[in-house]
């Protein structure tokens, strides 16, 4: 099955607007690659460029506001050095006919004064820390204790993603994907042990900050541009979420009519919950999904089982794209697909174990000299 005609995988679809030549979306990974200003450095056009045969990217999380900043040099799209940045990204991807969403994600409680350009203390849903240790510019350093977030926090970080999202436009992406999922702040309104709110965003209201959010954006720069990414009852990064259902099912309630341009699902391994299952039926328009989270890498195999299955109309992949640059056509040809890299450059700061692996062509050409 290495081919459009048996592999749904390649078959072409939609999105809107965009024409996509594939089913296969590169998922949004985080790799460090910013300066001390938040600016992506160059290579990161060149990154992107490399991947553009998938029928989607999703960029790594860009902090939409310095509050949101999780990690010391991950970038964002606040100042217009940044907005700068970026387009030169997606000029890179548009030019080597690709296409890209820009994920927003604000990091909550994962986040530390050291993480942050503006040394500012974390903002959380509520004042629950992270049970582990983070990374920041100077090392290891124990978790802080998150400032529960008042409801001028809230409506100013609902307006913080507006902001970025036309930024994101401004900047020359195709697509905007609010990030909900794998314990950042969306997430944190979400989930159980990290909402202990007794306020309208707390207790049946925890889907209400992730509406809000979802509106503001679809607002400013136009529900079908507007997307996001859930993974519900992800355990990664300390999060509980003891009966997930009814929370997913309500946000997707509010969200379907919307006529949003996609809803990005994980179904993380250790959730218990078969999320594309359930929520399938009821999202109505354009899923992506994913399987690989928390678990063994996508395989085409379990891809093409997804699409065939009907509980997703792309699949994405994360660590394949990291090591085959051009997964697309590996797949369509039947080249090999290398496995994915360890984790020891995943987040360096340059082009080792980011830029330097090469085209299945190029290794085809080298195994015949």
């Amino acid at each position: 099955m290495t081919n459009n005609e048996t592999s749904p995988l390649l078959a072409p679809y939609a999105l809107g607007p965009l024409e996509l030549p594939n089913r296969i979306a590169m998922s949004p990974m985080t790799r460090f690659r910013g300066d001390e200003d938040g600016v992506p450095l160059p290579i990161v056009a060149e990154y992107y460029a490399q991947r553009a045969g998938a029928g989607l990217i999703v960029s790594e999380g860009i902090w939409p506001s310095f509050s949101g900043q999780s990690g010391w040099r991950i970038p964002g799209l606040v100042t217009e050095d940044q907005v700068r940045g970026w387009r030169r990204v997606t000029d890179a991807v548009h030019a080597a006919g690709g296409r890209i969403a820009a994920q927003l994600m604000h990091g909550g409680r994962m986040a530390h004064p050291d993480t942050r350009i503006d040394g500012g203390h974390p903002p959380a849903p509520s004042p629950v820390p992270l049970p582990f240790q983070v990374h920041t510019r100077y090392g290891k350093a124990d978790p802080v204790v998150p400032a529960e977030m008042t409801g001028e926090d809230i409506r100013e970080a609902v307006a913080d993603y507006a902001r970025a999202a036309r930024n994101a436009i401004r900047a020359g992406f195709d697509l905007v994907e609010l990030h909900g999922a794998n314990g950042y702040l969306i997430h944190q309104f979400l989930a159980d042990n990290t909402n202990l709110r007794t306020d309208a965003y707390g207790g049946a209201g925890r889907a209400r900050f992730a509406a809000e959010a979802v509106r503001a954006v679809a607002e400013e720069v136009g529900a079908e541009r507007t997307a996001i990414r859930l993974s519900p009852g992800n355990p990664q990064f300390g999060m509980a979420e003891a009966d997930p259902a009814p929370v997913y099912r309500a946000l997707l309630a509010e969200l379907d009519p919307l006529g949003l341009a996609y809803l990005h699902l994980t179904e993380a391994a250790g959730s218990g919950y078969a999320s594309l299952a359930d929520l399938r039926p009821r999202w109505s328009g354009t899923l992506i999904g994913n399987v690989g989270e928390n678990g063994e890498p996508t395989t085409r195999e379990a891809a093409e089982e997804v699409l065939r299955s009907g509980r997703a109309d792309l699949v994405s992949f994360g660590r394949a794209f990291i090591s085959n640059p051009d997964l697309p056509h590996r797949f369509a040809t039947g080249a090999p697909v290398a496995p994915p890299e360890t984790k020891e450059h995943f987040y360096d700061h340059g082009p080792e174990g980011y830029t330097d692996y090469p085209a299945a062509s190029a290794e085809l050409l080298a195994a015949a000299r």
